[in-house]
């Protein structure tokens, strides 16, 4: 199916610049009067981007659910990035992102900021035009005293009923709402129109009063737009990387990066740029908040995309640490431990006797050994490296990473030898489950031994693990120019104005 036949006719995903007509089914107003009749924007686009059903709608949810029906990593969420696709393209990513949201969680507002479709203005336009947004799984009430707030209080807001009328990027995000908390709350819908990081800026400082544990920040953006699979596999990876960062200004720098490498039709890195950098200027400086990759897909990993030309989706989660541990933290028993050390062993003893057999079920796994996040094996013979890969990002259940890195470790390594047969029985098998990365922006930041590092400079990275400091006795300024001209290719010195991220990792062995 071709991607752009469908973006244009079916799920509308096209980032459109042009003036639309004003409909007469929602008014703005920015008084304080009462209504006569509750008001409800009925809904736009059901049976296109999503299923007009009731039925249909939660048997389709429940599908996208279904990895985290034993539960998600602990952690209270303040944010979310998610894509605003047809379901079929985008709905396991944006579940992903709201699966980590306890189904008990009660907030006090849900504010919804998304791009524009239809109309350009210089400004952000707040939806005080309704009382409800209609879905096939009920109506959801809008604060429209929050919304007049808004734009009485500040002059970067407005409302322009044709912003919200047809716009699909904050509708596909209520039923998954619906359908994971227990208790609704009210929404505040906001398009962001603008590319202008000085409006974008006030927009921010006007909604960060908002922005605290009573409130849910959801964004709402796809990411490039129309390269071929692999390319939007690059251009999705720096981007994502950005976010992950926490930084506006290497989001930004990002941006233009891939602009500049005049990847054959890509028209945009991220649709929801303006929205995106609205959350990000929000939370600058904020040291409770940790920011989790959930998940990458594009709709080439779909059965109605095609690899030519794709569009990319990432869910996030931008999550506040608890206040009397500091971090968002986790860990593994020891029965955990062994399942992860079983895996290893029995993935590379099926690849050496070319077996198919499953190396577990994962139906029988704890909620920890289905987390996302990172992890790296390291393999041992006789007390040297036999091979050492890993998997940095949060898209992958843990359990599937350890299986994948352990393949690599032992026959893709490239600096030893495929594994044979006779060594089997003498490797040694370590795990390192990871931590979400965060940026650091002085050495004084980073811990020698407890934290591992990665160093990123112009397309070069390179990692050294929390373990190698004690292996090693390095300095903490040896520990970081080893890592840059051994790991990253970079100078001796390359570190110092290198991106720099530390990472936790929870670090076993295979029992004698």
């Amino acid at each position: 199916m071709n991607i752009k036949i469908v973006a244009a006719n079916i799920f509308n995903i096209i980032f459109i610049m042009s003036i639309s007509t004003i409909f007469s089914s929602g008014t703005c107003s920015g008084q304080d009067n009462k209504k006569q009749e509750a008001t409800v924007r009925p809904e736009a686009v059901a049976g296109t981007f999503y299923p007009a059903g009731r039925d249909s709608l939660v048997k389709a949810i429940n599908i996208y659910f279904k990895a985290y029906a034993g539960g998600t990593s602990s952690g209270e969420v303040a944010a979310v990035i998610v894509p605003h696709a047809g379901y079929v393209f985008s709905g396991e990513v944006a579940a992903s992102a709201f699966a980590q949201i306890s189904p008990k969680q009660q907030y006090e507002r849900i504010f919804l900021i998304g791009p524009s479709h239809h109309v350009y203005m210089d400004g952000a336009s707040v939806n005080s035009g309704f009382d409800y947004y209609a879905t096939p799984l009920g109506n959801v009430p809008v604060d429209t005293a929050l919304c007049r707030q808004l734009i009485r209080n500040h002059s970067v807001f407005s409302c322009n009923p044709a912003a919200h009328d047809k716009e699909h990027c904050l509708e596909v995000q209520l039923p998954f709402l619906q359908y994971r908390l227990k208790k609704m709350a009210p929404i505040i819908p906001i398009i962001v129109a603008t590319q202008s990081s000085a409006v974008i800026q006030k927009v921010a400082e006007a909604l960060k009063p908002y922005f605290n544990a009573k409130n849910l920040f959801v964004i709402s953006s796809d990411f490039s737009h129309y390269p071929s699979y692999d390319d939007a596999v690059k251009v999705d990876k720096l981007t994502g990387e950005s976010i992950g960062s926490g930084s506006l200004e290497a989001f930004v720098k990002a941006l233009s990066q891939n602009a500049a490498k005049h990847v054959p039709n890509l028209a945009t890195s991220a649709c929801g740029e303006s929205a995106i950098a609205t959350l990000l200027y929000i939370t600058a400086g904020m040291n409770d908040i940790q920011i989790r990759h959930i998940m990458y897909r594009n709709s080439g990993d779909s059965s109605y995309g095609d690899h030519q030309q794709v569009v990319g989706y990432h869910a996030f989660a931008f999550m506040r640490k608890s206040a009397d541990s500091g971090e968002i933290s986790f860990s593994l028993t020891e029965q955990e431990k062994d399942t992860l050390i079983r895996i290893v062993r029995s993935t590379i003893q099926n690849r050496l006797s070319h077996s198919n057999r499953p190396v577990c079920d994962p139906n029988k796994l704890t909620e920890a050994l289905r987390m996302r996040c990172g992890a790296f094996v390291t393999l041992n013979e006789g007390g040297r490296l036999r091979g050492c890969i890993g998997h940095f990002g949060s898209d992958r259940p843990l359990y599937r990473v350890v299986e994948d890195m352990a393949e690599a470790a032992a026959f893709e390594d490239p600096r030893f030898y495929p594994m044979q047969l006779d060594e089997f029985e003498k490797i040694e098998i370590e795990i390192s489950v990871l931590s979400p990365m965060k940026r650091i922006h002085s050495i004084e930041e980073f811990t020698l031994g407890k934290q591992g590092i990665y160093i990123t400079k112009g397309g070069h990275s390179g990692t050294f693990l929390p373990q190698v400091a004690e292996e090693t006795n390095w300095s903490k300024e040896e520990f970081l120019g080893h890592c840059a001209h051994d790991k990253a290719g970079l100078s001796w010195d390359g570190w110092k104005d290198a991106d720099l991220y530390t990472y936790e990792a929870v670090v076993f062995k295979e029992k004698e």
